[in-house]
Protein backbone atom coordinates (compact mmCIF):
# COMPACT_ATOMS: atom_id res chain seq x y z
CA UNK A 1 0.00 0.00 0.00
CA UNK A 2 1.12 3.69 -1.16
CA UNK A 3 1.91 6.29 1.89
CA UNK A 4 -0.38 8.72 1.47
CA UNK A 5 1.09 12.93 1.61
CA UNK A 6 -1.21 15.19 2.61
CA UNK A 7 0.83 18.42 1.26
CA UNK A 8 0.12 22.08 -0.04
CA UNK A 9 1.92 23.89 -2.69
CA UNK A 10 5.35 25.85 -2.47
CA UNK A 11 6.59 23.83 0.76
CA UNK A 12 9.74 22.59 0.78
CA UNK A 13 8.82 19.45 3.65
CA UNK A 14 6.30 18.68 1.40
CA UNK A 15 8.83 18.55 -1.58
CA UNK A 16 11.73 16.94 0.46
CA UNK A 17 9.54 13.85 1.41
CA UNK A 18 8.33 13.10 -1.96
CA UNK A 19 12.08 13.14 -2.95
CA UNK A 20 12.88 10.94 -0.25
CA UNK A 21 10.34 8.43 -0.70
CA UNK A 22 10.83 8.17 -4.61
CA UNK A 23 14.79 7.61 -3.73
CA UNK A 24 13.88 4.59 -1.92
CA UNK A 25 11.59 3.96 -4.38
CA UNK A 26 8.15 3.68 -2.20
CA UNK A 27 5.35 4.56 -4.00
CA UNK A 28 3.03 7.33 -2.52
CA UNK A 29 0.16 9.08 -3.63
CA UNK A 30 0.14 13.29 -2.64
CA UNK A 31 -2.94 14.81 -2.10
CA UNK A 32 -2.76 18.44 -2.37
CA UNK A 33 -4.52 21.39 0.04
CA UNK A 34 -7.07 23.05 -1.85
CA UNK A 35 -7.24 19.96 -4.71
CA UNK A 36 -7.65 16.91 -2.85
CA UNK A 37 -8.94 18.74 0.64
CA UNK A 38 -10.14 22.11 2.17
CA UNK A 39 -8.22 23.26 5.69
CA UNK A 40 -11.17 22.47 7.24
CA UNK A 41 -11.00 18.81 6.53
CA UNK A 42 -7.13 18.70 7.04
CA UNK A 43 -7.62 20.60 10.44
CA UNK A 44 -10.29 17.99 11.29
CA UNK A 45 -8.19 14.76 11.02
CA UNK A 46 -4.74 16.41 11.64
CA UNK A 47 -5.88 19.02 14.00
CA UNK A 48 -5.72 22.99 14.71
CA UNK A 49 -2.64 23.92 13.90
CA UNK A 50 -1.09 20.83 12.27
CA UNK A 51 1.73 21.78 9.78
CA UNK A 52 2.54 20.17 5.86
CA UNK A 53 3.18 17.52 5.39
CA UNK A 54 1.36 14.91 6.90
CA UNK A 55 2.15 11.28 5.90
CA UNK A 56 0.60 8.00 6.51
CA UNK A 57 1.09 4.51 5.95
CA UNK A 58 -1.59 1.72 5.93
CA UNK A 59 -3.96 4.08 7.19
CA UNK A 60 -1.81 5.14 10.62
CA UNK A 61 -0.16 8.52 10.78
CA UNK A 62 3.51 8.31 10.69
CA UNK A 63 4.18 12.09 11.07
CA UNK A 64 5.86 15.19 9.11
CA UNK A 65 8.90 14.77 7.32
CA UNK A 66 11.18 14.63 10.36
CA UNK A 67 9.31 11.79 11.66
CA UNK A 68 8.71 9.73 8.34
CA UNK A 69 12.70 10.08 8.06
CA UNK A 70 13.09 8.57 11.49
CA UNK A 71 10.78 5.99 10.60
CA UNK A 72 12.24 5.13 7.02
CA UNK A 73 15.31 4.80 9.43
CA UNK A 74 13.96 2.85 12.44
CA UNK A 75 12.70 -0.06 9.36
CA UNK A 76 16.30 0.12 7.88
CA UNK A 77 15.37 1.82 4.56
CA UNK A 78 18.00 4.42 5.13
Amino acid sequence: MPYRIYAKTNCPYCENIKKVLTGLGESYIELKLNRDFSKEEFTSKFGYGSSFPKVLKDGKLIGGCSETIVHLRNEGRI
